[in-house]
């Protein structure tokens, strides 16, 4: 097992390089979206391809991910709901420990379930302090976990968060505002918790547009994840990746 895939995104990092992830959830797309995203994804140069979602139902993880892989070279990373969402054929998987929440289960006692599958499947595991921020909306997350979002406000509980989690050995901070917010995370939380961490900071939820997205690259943001916006319109994966690429290096020693 190699770590091609943190490594490459430590890379970025080092050289000030924004990433852009399309995340695809298996359970809204046909054959035929795939052949779509995939073929955008690769015409606007996308880093990385996340597929998972807070529910998955119809049980085609495998075959979704085998048609991504078929037609592109992007590496694959799974963004899991529960340990149930893990196919072999992906590059990587994000082991996602919910670091905002007070639920045990999804610290780590789903965690314990899914490790022997995990280790099998040979999958590059990238560890992942989860941080659900307040959308303005309810999520699965937050009624699964039966845990409340970090306050949209308050970024100091965010940035203690992020410290503690990458204190506790957490390769990635990823910081979500939920499928379908109604406010995505504030620049001045981006902006705080980039600055008080090293690893790398990844943010999604309620990101509808070019301009935002940027801004959040600007705020400090190392890769920017979007789902339903590109689901609604996927022609807006050329724009978002124009965006967050065109953002000025600052390269820096992690």
């Amino acid at each position: 097992m190699t770590n091609r895939i943190y490594q490459s995104l430590l890379q970025h990092k080092e050289k000030g390089q924004k990433s852009f992830a399309v995340l695809i959830d298996p359970d809204k797309v046909t054959v035929e979206k795939i052949d779509e995203l995939t073929a955008l994804a690769i015409e606007a140069r996308v880093d990385y391809l996340l597929v998972g979602g807070s529910l998955v139902v119809t049980n085609r993880l495998d075959e979704v991910v085998q048609q991504i892989k078929k037609n592109c070279n992007i590496p694959v990373i799974l963004f899991p709901g529960s340990p149930s969402q893990i196919t072999p054929y992906a590059d990587a998987l994000l082991y996602l420990s919910l670091i905002s929440g007070r639920n045990a289960e999804l610290l780590i006692g789903q965690h314990v379930i899914s490790a022997p599958f995990v280790k099998q499947s040979r999958l590059e595991i990238i560890s992942t302090g989860y941080m659900v921020i307040d959308g303005g909306a309810p999520t699965t997350v937050s009624y699964i976990s039966n845990a409340a979002p970090v306050p949209a406000d308050k970024n100091e509980i965010a940035m203690c968060t992020a410290m503690a989690g990458e204190m506790l050995g957490m390769k990635l901070i990823y910081m979500d505002a939920g499928s379908g917010a109604k406010r995505p995370i504030t620049e001045s939380m981006i902006e705080k918790v980039a600055q008080i961490i090293e690893v790398p900071l990844v943010i999604g939820g309620g990101i509808t547009d070019p301009e935002k997205a940027y801004r959040n690259c600007k705020a400090g943001a190392d890769m920017i994840v979007i789902g339903n916006a590109i689901e609604k319109d996927a022609s807006l994966i050329r724009e978002m990746s124009a965006a967050i690429h065109s953002v000025p290096k600052v390269s820096r020693t992690i």
